[in-house]
């Protein structure tokens, strides 16, 4: 069987799925290809921050995701070992981006699925249990896979790889993921009972040998994360790991993960190197790529979401900008995800030094910062990064000398 198309998507998780929708209505005839035949929990991708909001909106998702149970968190606390929990201040998270009051939580399998049926009825052909023979770019960009028993051979004017970080898409156009050193462990879990966390609050902190990262999901639901050092790659393993990894939250500086503690594991405990990595040209002759597939930032600042609807957006201002699909349309797309990367490798880098380094060292080092933060509000502008985007900084809030600036020469 042959059938041509607009576009092939290869993925149909958020970023495939949003990108399908967006130009099924626009009246593009769209394929999407996903692997699997049903979303599960990949322990990450439930945090949109304040300016990834602000590009659902321009996508016309964000009423989507709403009505299907995203919700916002308005405020922030951070916690710490060097600072006694009555003497940490609280942000509202409305702050950052005009009209939009926080971040917007929402479950990942459920926000994949979300976006799919919404493609679907938008008139893009989705296809599950799918896998991917044979690709081709360039000119007369085809694709060839098997579904249900079948083989299929189809054509487009465009490939988009959305197939996340161990992207086939991006291994078979030979383009290039630059990937730096591994910082820290990183390790995830949704929980379950947990009626006592307030549903607008999130938090981070750390103490002893563990930094915790706390995003409420509502109905007594929240997803955790925790950083310890790479040395201690297996310190959650085995069958207690999730039970250990719900009694690290019990901390002295934060009183209120007790709630986080009590609760009980509601998914798989995952635990994985955070690192960022990156594409230097994300697309080529007959093919882009969009989120994880085209580089990911390191996952301590919890961006991924925010960086691919911003990459849905203007691949596909592009797309509806041009009649010629040429790969030379992308070129605004490259350049500007070159540079947000940098910047957000750059934040990333920032907070994991401060928050997931442990030892008597690290411990000083934070110390000073909350010390002179009182005196220098300004210390903590490149959090505008995380939240507002990172555009909203000068070039100069990105380079060493900032770093040595709020390190303390660090």
């Amino acid at each position: 069987m042959t059938a041509t198309y607009d576009l092939i998507v290869i993925g149909g998780g958020i970023a495939g799925s949003s990108l399908a929708l967006t130009m099924a209505k626009a009246g593009r005839s769209v394929l999407v290809l996903e692997a699997s035949t049903a979303f599960v929990d990949r322990v990450r991708g439930e945090w949109i921050s304040p300016w990834g909001v602000a590009e659902t909106r321009q996508l016309d998702l964000y009423d989507l995701l709403v009505a299907a149970g995203g919700h916002h968190v308005t405020r922030h606390a951070t916690y710490d070992e060097t600072v006694s929990p009555d003497d940490m201040q609280e942000l509202p998270l409305s702050i950052f981006r005009e009209g939009v009051p926080g971040p917007l939580c929402i479950g990942h399998p459920h926000h994949c699925q979300t976006l799919f049926d919404a493609a679907a009825r938008a008139g893009a052909e989705m296809r599950r249990g799918v896998e991917v023979v044979d690709l081709s770019f360039g000119a007369r960009p085809s694709v060839s896979f098997t579904h249900e028993g079948q083989k299929v051979v189809a054509n487009a004017r465009l490939v988009v790889g959305a197939d996340g970080r161990a992207s086939g898409v991006r291994e078979a156009a030979k383009i290039v993921l630059h990937q730096d050193h591994p910082h820290h462990m990183f390790a995830g879990l949704l929980v379950d009972g947990v009626p006592r966390w307030e549903t607008d609050l999130q938090s981070i902190g750390t103490e002893g040998d563990f930094a915790f990262l706390t995003f409420p999901q509502g109905g007594g639901r929240a997803r955790v994360y925790g950083s310890f050092s790479l040395d201690q790659r297996r310190r959650f393993a085995g069958d207690d790991g999730a039970r250990a990894f719900l009694d690290a939250f019990r901390m002295k500086s934060a009183p209120k993960n007790e709630a986080i503690a009590e609760g009980r594991p509601a998914g798989p405990l995952l635990s994985y190197f955070n690192h960022d990595s990156w594409t230097a040209r994300p697309f080529a002759p007959g093919l882009v790529l969009i989120g994880d597939a085209a580089g990911w930032n390191d996952p301590i600042i919890g961006l991924g979401l925010s960086i691919t609807y911003r990459d849905v957006r203007m691949v596909a201002e592009a797309l509806l900008g041009h009649v010629d699909w040429a790969e030379d349309i992308f070129v605004p797309y490259g350049e500007e995800r070159a540079e947000r990367m940098r910047r957000l490798r750059f934040a990333a880098a920032l907070q994991s030094t401060l928050d997931a380094e442990f030892g008597d060292a690290a411990r000083e080092r934070r110390a000073r910062y909350f010390l002179r933060s009182k005196a220098d509000p300004e210390l903590g502008a490149n959090a505008f990064a995380i939240m507002a985007g990172p555009e909203t900084l000068p070039p100069e809030m990105f380079s060493p000398e900032r770093r040595a600036f709020v390190l303390d020469g660090a």
